[in-house]
């Protein structure tokens, strides 16, 4: 452990402890297992941006170690943290660095995080993290589409109609104000977690789960997204930003009354917007993203939604409903197919039923926690779960025009009650193409 506290080791142990226990349970970790763990752990007093402190932590590394170099920092930070690093003689041919999102601000601010880094390290040594791609649920997502036959003749245009993305968090900003005025939910959410499962969702099928081969594939998907004109973001695009109001019967405040957050701060803390694959698989098939704070409920769920019959032979059903996929990544994880089924008794009157597979209950055993996950995928060289230096960039330019959009409109963010589904303006921009919100079915 690195920090500028002036922490004994016998302080850090402690400090480990109390963070980490109540989070770890028997008998995933046992107690000898714990006390096996925690005597590996050594803490070094260290300044990150001075270049002298640099050899105090050459001197705690152990000689013939894997070293891996997480950097849980601002990204301000990272050129300075690797050219110390190298300087210092510290990193080996077989070293990793992980940098921690946000990856810049913009394309520009990321390829020069990109240059400094990769001057320091090579493509193959750089895990850019985003812990939504270690969640159980999104590798099943990759089993569902690539592992069974039946859904692949599906996949496409016209059969999906279209595609919702939602990541709604309970939580405001809380300690994190002064970042989040200065980041928003574009970029905080948007541009790295909500495009990188749109990418799973949209990817043609890789040659094999090689690294380089699912990353291709992803890669394809960020640069055939059809950029946003200024009137397309005006049309397009909803950012709002949270009032006081209740969730989860508590009342809240508002985000301007956060700290650390300005009076006049038109910071977004809500997204929802239409977006385009501009493929033969999914011409015509628009993919709707959605995420904010303080919404109604916690939830991250993939919604396909089937395209309608082309002709209705069962005349007594006046609520035939589309099938509807369903892939909840939390609060518990799970996929739910919608169906029609008829009901018991006479006549041919049809009600929506669904296939569940619940994981909790289908798989008994322990499931890694995603960031645990993909921190063993580092130690074990596994670099399939981490964006590549061109998808970072290429996600960067599709989100760009839509920051700059929302500059040359000059529009404030649309105000919501805390504890809704957002502003009214996100149920509009779906339903001008006769669609809704899976809430407001």
């Amino acid at each position: 452990g690195i920090g500028r506290q002036a922490f004994s080791r016998e302080d850090f142990l402690n400090f480990v402890s109390e963070q980490s226990r109540g989070f770890i349970k028997e008998p995933a970790v046992t107690e000898a297992m714990w006390r096996s763990f925690v005597a590996r752990l050594e803490f070094v007093t260290l300044d990150a941006t001075v270049a002298d402190d640099y050899p105090r932590l050459g001197a705690a590394l152990r000689e013939g170690a894997e070293r891996v170099f997480y950097l849980a920092t601002a990204p301000t930070l990272f050129t300075a943290i690797c050219h110390h690093l190298a300087a210092a003689g510290l990193i080996t041919a077989s070293s990793r660095v992980v940098l921690e999102k946000p990856l810049g601000r913009d394309l520009a601010s990321a390829v020069a995080i990109n240059e400094a880094v990769g001057a320091v390290f090579n493509e193959s040594q750089i895990y850019r993290i985003d812990h939504y791609l270690g969640k159980e649920t999104v590798q099943n997502l990759m089993a569902l589409r690539f592992g069974n036959s039946i859904f692949e003749p599906l996949w496409r245009s016209p059969t999906i109609r279209n595609i919702q993305i939602t990541v709604a968090e309970t939580v405001g900003v809380g300690t994190r104000g002064a970042f989040y005025d200065n980041t928003g939910a574009m970029r905080d959410m948007v541009q790295n977690h909500l495009l990188q499962l749109l990418c799973i969702i949209a990817m043609e099928p890789p040659a094999s789960l090689d690294p380089d081969a699912v990353r291709d594939e992803k890669l394809k998907i960020l640069r055939s997204l059809k950029k946003l004109s200024t009137s397309d973001v005006n049309r397009h695009t909803v950012r709002g930003q949270y009032l006081a109001g209740t969730v989860n019967g508590e009342r809240v405040k508002g985000y301007l009354q956060e700290e650390g957050i300005a009076a006049t701060s038109r910071a977004e803390t809500f997204v929802a917007l239409q977006a385009q694959v501009q493929t033969w698989r999914w011409a015509n098939v628009p993919f709707y993203l959605r995420t904010g704070k303080r919404m109604s409920e916690r939830l991250t769920e993939i919604v396909i939604n089937f395209a309608e019959l082309p002709h209705l032979i069962f005349t007594e059903n006046s609520s035939l409903r589309p099938n509807r996929l369903v892939i909840r990544l939390q609060p518990d994880e799970s996929v739910r197919l919608h169906l029609m089924a008829k009901e018991p008794g006479d006549g041919m009157r049809l009600r929506p039923v669904s296939l569940d597979l619940d994981f909790n209950e289908a798989f008994t055993t322990r499931r890694a926690d995603a960031y645990e996950r993909l921190l063993m995928d580092v130690i074990r060289g596994r670099l399939t779960l981490f964006m590549r230096r061109d998808e970072l960039e290429a996600a960067w330019a599709w989100v760009e025009p839509i920051l700059d959009g929302w500059e040359r409109l000059g529009d404030p963010p649309r105000s919501y009650t805390a504890g809704t589904w957002g502003p009214g303006a996100a149920s509009a921009l779906i339903a001008r193409e006769g669609m809704h919100w899976p809430e407001e079915a």
